[in-house]
């Protein structure tokens, strides 16, 4: 059965909300990838706005930390966004990630779950790990290695060979994650983030192993930040992604202000 936007919103968040746990905790530096805390955040974004809810939970363990989070991305993208490839005011996206960080060895632990709503119900699960390097200088660096799964709403061929949308939902494939997240401190409060990724297919149907990534088999993406911190509490950021088939200015841009509780 095809399942409404709005029902996988108010499930997905209410599944969140009940499992966070309220932590106290001191105020961490939102300029570190691995910073867990407890936040909130808006954004202006080419499809819309954004809205993003953190939270920090307790996880059992004096040197380790955790956080949920939840986005809810391109709403309002008709009367709010410029983009062109908006064409109406329901969500784009959700996406949904739990973290643990051990704070003694600079580790994290990564599930990222992403929902694409924009046409069909499509969506990605995965599971990657982040290292901490050691500070070279006004640089650090937190290489990423990962794999998950994709799936979502099936669809047939028919024999025009047209795809005709199946009421069932099937796992498409398996992929793989190879990245890095970076940082450079410009002065005390701003620094740039530059963030590749390289993704490819493992497993799954035809379809998938050769066309899923941007019409391939592989794909190279781009994230690059710009941030302000404000102060302790409070950052601006500019956001922006590409990939390798798509330029800079065609990409999707945003400004986000973010929260620390």
């Amino acid at each position: 059965m095809k399942m409404n936007k709005a029902v996988i919103a108010a499930s997905l968040t209410m599944a969140l909300t009940s499992s966070f746990v309220q932590a106290e905790s001191e105020l961490q530096d939102m300029s570190n990838p691995l910073a867990v805390y407890t936040q909130a955040g808006i954004g202006y974004t080419d499809k819309g706005l954004n809205l993003k809810i953190g939270q920090s939970y307790d996880t059992g363990s004096e040197t380790t930390m955790g956080m949920n989070v939840l986005e809810v991305k391109g709403f309002f993208g008709d009367k709010l966004g410029w983009s062109n490839r908006t064409s109406d005011d329901s969500i784009d996206s959700l996406r949904y990630r739990n973290f643990n960080v051990d704070m003694e060895n600079g580790r994290g632990a990564q599930v990222d779950v992403n929902l694409n709503l924009t046409n069909t119900t499509q969506g990605t699960a995965s599971y990657s790990l982040i290292q901490a390097l050691p500070k070279m200088g006004p640089i650090n660096f937190y290489p990423l290695a990962g794999a998950g799964v994709a799936f979502g709403e099936s669809f047939d061929e028919t024999n025009q060979g047209e795809q005709q949308a199946q009421d069932r939902w099937d796992l498409h494939g398996t992929f793989y994650v190879i990245g890095l997240y970076s940082k450079l401190e410009l002065t005390n409060n701003i620094w740039f983030n530059y963030n590749p990724m390289y993704m490819g297919t493992l497993s799954g149907s035809d379809p998938f192993k050769n066309t899923s990534l941007e019409g391939d088999d592989s794909v190279l993406t781009h994230e690059a930040a710009l941030s302000y911190q404000i102060d302790d509490r409070t950052n601006v950021r500019y956001f922006a992604n590409w990939s390798e088939n798509t330029n800079y200015a065609n990409g999707d841009h945003r400004i986000e202000v973010n929260y620390q509780f």
